[in-house]
C-alpha cells in the first residue's frame, strides 16, 4: 500500500531503493504515529471534517493499535512503504472507508516530522533520567572517597594533589552542563509541526493549537514552511547534545582505562566486570570502558554526518531526509547502553586509598610548600626559587597534610551545590506535562 499511489506501478528495484530501511526503522516510530493520529482526528472532528458519530470508532481502533504496534511481533507488511501507510491500512481493514478519513489535512511530510519529534521527545526524557542516575552514582562515589588523595596531572606529568572526591565530582558537574544542553535541544524538539502538511499548510480550517495541546507540546512551529525546514535541523541540534554528553563519557572512560593500568594502579574493577586474554593468564582488561569510549566517539561524529546530508538543501521537502533516520534513530540506544553500563561500573569501582604513599609522587606537594613560605611572609618568587633549589639538591621533604578550603577544592567539594544545580535542570524539563497529555490521549 502506498498513500501516494494513483494506479501506476513502480519498478521493483526503484521501490526497494526508495523504501530503504523505513520498514525496519519505522517500527520505532509506530506508537508515536498513532499518538499523532489520535490528536489529529480529534481535531478534525472539532472542525467538522469528521462526524461526531464517526470519531468514537476511529479513536477506539487507534487506541487498540497503539498497544498492538508495541508488541514484538508487529511488522510493517511487505508492499507497505512506511508506518503511516501501515496504520491507515490496518484502520481501513477494520473500519472500511472511515479509516481513510484520518489523512485529511495531513501529508506524510508533517506526519514524519511529528513522529520524529514525539520519538525524540520521549527518548530525551529517558536520556535525562539515565544521565541523572549516572551523575548520582558519581556524586555518591565522590562522597565516599572525598578524603582519598590522588595525583593531579598536567601534560601527563604529576602536578598537584587532587582527590577522588574532586575526580568523581568533576564528571558529575560535567553531566549537569550536558543536561543543560540537552534541555536546549528539548526546547527545539518540543514544538508541534502538525498542520504544516506538505510544508505549505492546508485549505482546511485546521486547529493547530488544539493538536499542540493534545500532544503536550510547549508550543508549535508557527510558520508551516519553517516546520518543514526543521527536518534535519531538529535532529542535528539533538545530535550535538548527544555528542556533548558522549564527550564527557569518553573522557571518563579514558581516565578509567589509564588509571586501571599497572603503571598507575589508581582504580580497579571487580573481576566479573573485566575480561581476559586468550593467551595471557594475568590479564584483566577494562573492555567495558574501552567500548564506552569507542561508542561515544562514534556518537560524536553524528552531528557532522547529519549536517552533510542536510547541508545546502533549499527550503521544502527532499527525500534526502529519509537517510537521516538511519543515523539518528539508533543513536539513542547506543548512548543509553553506555550510560547504563558506566553507572554500573562506577557503582562497583574500587579505589586505591594509598597511592601517595609512593615516594614518586612526593613532588606534587611542592606547591604546598611554596604557599606555606608565602603565608609566612616570603615573596612568592623567592619561595618558588627556594623550593626549586631543594628539589634540585634532593633535600625536598613534603608535608602530605594539606588543607584546601575554598569552594570547589579538595576540602570543599561543593557536592550538594552540584546536585542542587543538576536537580534544578532536570526539574525544568516538566516531563509530567507530556506524560499527562499522552495518558489522556490513550486512556
Amino acid at each position: 500500500m502506498k498513500l501516494w499511489e494513483k494506479g501506476t506501478s513502480v519498478d521493483a528495484s526503484i521501490e526497494k531503493f526508495t523504501v530503504g530501511k523505513d520498514r525496519e526503522l519505522d517500527l520505532l516510530l509506530a506508537p508515536f504515529d498513532i499518538l499523532g493520529s489520535l490528536a489529529h482526528v480529534t481535531m478534525l472532528e472539532s472542525v467538522g471534517l469528521i462526524g461526531k458519530e464517526e470519531l468514537p470508532p476511529i479513536v477506539g481502533e487507534l487506541k487498540n493499535l497503539y498497544h498492538e504496534v508495541q508488541k514484538p511481533d508487529f511488522i510493517i507488511e511487505p508492499g507497505v512503504e512506511d508506518i503511516h501507510s501501515q496504520v491507515e491500512l490496518m484502520l481501513t481493514r477494520r473500519l472500511g472507508d472511515l479509516g481513510k478519513k484520518i489523512h485529511s489535512g495531513r501529508s506524510r511530510n508533517d506526519q514524519v516530522l511529528l513522529d520524529l519529534k514525539l520519538f525524540t521527545r520521549s527518548r530525551l526524557q529517558e536520556l535525562v533520567q539515565k544521565t541523572d542516575r549516572l551523575a548520582e552514582a558519581l556524586l555518591a562515589a565522590a562522597e565516599k572517597y572525598s578524603e582519598v588523595l590522588m595525583p593531579g596531572y598536567t601534560h601527563l606529568q604529576i602536578a598537584m594533589p587532587s582527590s577522588f572526591g574532586l575526580w568523581f565530582g568533576a564528571y558529575a558537574e560535567s553531566l549537569a552542563d550536558d543536561l543543560l544542553l540537552i534541555r536546549s535541544a528539548y526546547q527545539i524538539v518540543d514544538q508541534n509541526p502538525l498542520g504544516s502538511a506538505a510544508g505549505y499548510g492546508s485549505s482546511f480550517p485546521l486547529n493547530r493549537q488544539m493538536t499542540t495541546e493534545l500532544l503536550g507540546f510547549a508550543t508549535m512551529n508557527h510558520n508551516v514552511v519553517y516546520a518543514q525546514m526543521g527536518r534535519g535541523k531538529m535532529e542535528r541540534i539533538t545530535a550535538f547534545a548527544l555528542s556533548n554528553l558522549a564527550a564527557t563519557l569518553a573522557k571518563l572512560a579514558y581516565d578509567v582505562c589509564l588509571y586501571m593500568s599497572q603503571n598507575f594502579g589508581f582504580v580497579s574493577l571487580p573481576d566479573e566486570l573485566t575480561t581476559g586474554s586468550s593467551i595471557m593468564p594475568h590479564k584483566k582488561n577494562p573492555d567495558v570502558f574501552e567500548l564506552i569510549r569507542a561508542h561515544c566517539n562514534k556518537i560524536q561524529g553524528l552531528p557532522y554526518q547529519l549536517t552533510l546530508i542536510a547541508n545546502n538543501l533549499p527550503s521544502g521537502y527532499f527525500r534526502d531526509m529519509q537517510v537521516t533516520k538511519e543515523l539518528f534513530l539508533p543513536a539513542f540506544e547506543d548512548i543509553f547502553s553506555c550510560l547504563d553500563i558506566a553507572r554500573f561500573a562506577i557503582e562497583n569501582i574500587r579505589v586505591n586509598e594509598h597511592i601517595l604513599d609512593d615516594t614518586r609522587y612526593d613532588l606534587i606537594f611542592s606547591v604546598e610548600e611554596v604557599n606555606k613560605l608565602v603565608l609566612s611572609g616570603v615573596p612568592f618568587r623567592d619561595a618558588y626559587r627556594e623550593v626549586g633549589r631543594q628539589i634540585a639538591e634532593g633535600t625536598f621533604r613534603p608535608d602530605k597534610q594539606i588543607s584546601h578550603t575554598h569552594a570547589g577544592s579538595i576540602g570543599n567539594l561543593c557536592l550538594e551545590n552540584i546536585r542542587s544545580r543538576k536537580n534544578s535542570i532536570v526539574d525544568d524539563f516538566h516531563f509530567e506535562k507530556v506524560e499527562q497529555a499522552v495518558q489522556k490521549l490513550i486512556s
